[in-house]
C-alpha cells in the first residue's frame, strides 16, 4: 500500500515534537547564558544536529509505541488513539519498519555528533535509545511517566551539554524539572483519558493507579509546579531574572487548569485534548524561558 509523505509525517505525531526539541533549545540557551559555549562553528553545528536527532528519536519512539499499543490490543475498534492501524490504513509491519528506519537515521545523526564532541554524547544517546525503545515496557507497568521525565527532561540537558561543550555541565540540570514536568503532563493527560481502555487491555499506568480524580488534581499540580520552581530558582540567584519571562505561559496553563478542574462535572472526558494543549503550553513556556536565557547572556 502506497502512502503520501503527509500520511507518513502524520504517523509520527509531529505535534508532540515540541516536547523533545524545546528542552534542547532551552538547554543551549542556558549554556549561552552561563557562557559555557566554546567559540567556533562546531558547537552551533552540534546544537542543530542535537535538535534534529532528538526529534527523529522522538518520532521513532512514537511510531514504535503505537505499534505495540496495537499489538497489545490497547488500540482497537472500541477504543483507539491511533486509527491508522485499527482500520488498516497502515499495516503493523509498516509501522515497525518505519520506526526502525527512523531509529537508524537518529543513530547516524548521533554518531556525527559523537565524532565532533566525544563519547559523552554516545553514553547519553545509548541510554536515551534504550529508554525510548523500552517505553512500552515501562508504560505497561506504571513507570511510563518516570521514563518520559528522564528521556525528555534529564537526558536532553545532559546531551546538549556534552554535544556543545564536550563534557557534562551538572548545573544545566536546573532546567530538567520544569521542562520535564510539563512533558510528563502531556503523557499524564493522555493516560488519564485512556484509563478505561487501558484497564481492559491489562495495562497499569500511573493515572490508573491513583484514579481519575487524583489524576485531574495531579495534572493541575503539573501546570503550577514549573512556574513556582522558576520563581524559586530565580529568587535563589541560580537563574537570570530574565527567566521569569516564562511566566508568560501562565495564560495557557490557567486555561488547561480550568479544563482539568471540570473533572467533577465531566469526569475523565474533562481531560480530552489536554495532551495536545499541554504540548502547546510546553512550546510557549520553553520558548519564553529560552528567550529569557538568551537575553541574560547579553547582560
Amino acid at each position: 500500500m502506497k502512502h503520501t509523505f503527509k500520511e507518513w509525517f502524520e504517523v509520527t505525531r509531529y505535534w508532540s515534537f515540541v516536547v523533545s526539541a524545546m528542552p534542547v533549545i532551552a538547554g543551549f540557551a542556558y549554556l549561552c547564558c552561563t557562557r559555557q559555549v566554546p567559540s567556533g562553528p562546531v558547537p552551533i553545528v552540534c546544537f542543530v544536529l542535537s535538535v534534529l536527532g532528538i526529534v527523529i528519536f522522538h518520532a521513532a519512539g512514537n511510531v514504535l509505541s503505537d505499534y505495540f499499543d496495537y499489538r497489545k490490543g490497547v488500540d482497537n475498534e472500541k477504543a483507539f488513539s491511533v486509527p491508522n492501524l485499527v482500520f488498516h490504513k497502515f499495516e503493523p509491519r509498516e509501522y515497525l519498519a518505519f520506526s526502525i528506519g527512523l531509529f537508524a537515521v537518529g543513530i547516524a545523526v548521533g554518531l556525527a555528533i559523537v565524532l565532533m564532541s566525544g563519547t559523552g554524547v554516545l553514553v547519553v544517546g545509548v541510554i536515551g535509545f534504550v529508554l525510548t525503545a523500552l517505553y512500552a515496557f515501562f508504560k505497561f507497568r506504571a513507570l511510563g511517566d518516570l521514563d518520559i521525565f528522564i528521556v525528555f527532561g534529564v537526558l536532553p540537558m545532559l546531551g546538549i551539554s556534552c554535544a556543545v561543550t564536550g563534557h557534562v555541565c551538572p548545573d544545566i540540570l536546573l532546567l530538567s524539572f520544569p521542562i520535564g514536568i510539563i512533558t510528563v503532563s502531556v503523557l499524564h493527560a493522555n493516560n488519564t483519558r485512556d484509563t478505561d481502555s487501558d484497564r481492559e487491555s491489562g495495562i497499569r499506568t500511573f493515572a490508573m493507579l491513583i484514579g481519575g480524580k487524583a489524576s485531574a488534581i495531579l495534572y493541575i499540580v503539573y501546570m503550577i509546579a514549573p512556574f513556582a520552581y522558576v520563581v524559586a530558582v530565580v529568587a535563589a540567584g541560580a537563574l537570570t531574572p530574565f527567566a521569569l519571562l516564562s511566566l508568560g505561559a501562565l495564560a495557557p496553563a490557567v486555561k488547561n487548569i480550568k479544563t482539568a478542574a471540570q473533572y467533577n462535572v465531566k469526569g475523565i472526558a474533562a481531560l480530552e485534548g489536554l495532551d495536545q494543549a499541554s504540548a502547546q503550553m510546553q512550546l510557549v513556556f520553553s520558548a519564553l524561558l529560552s528567550l529569557g536565557l538568551f537575553a541574560g547572556m547579553l547582560v
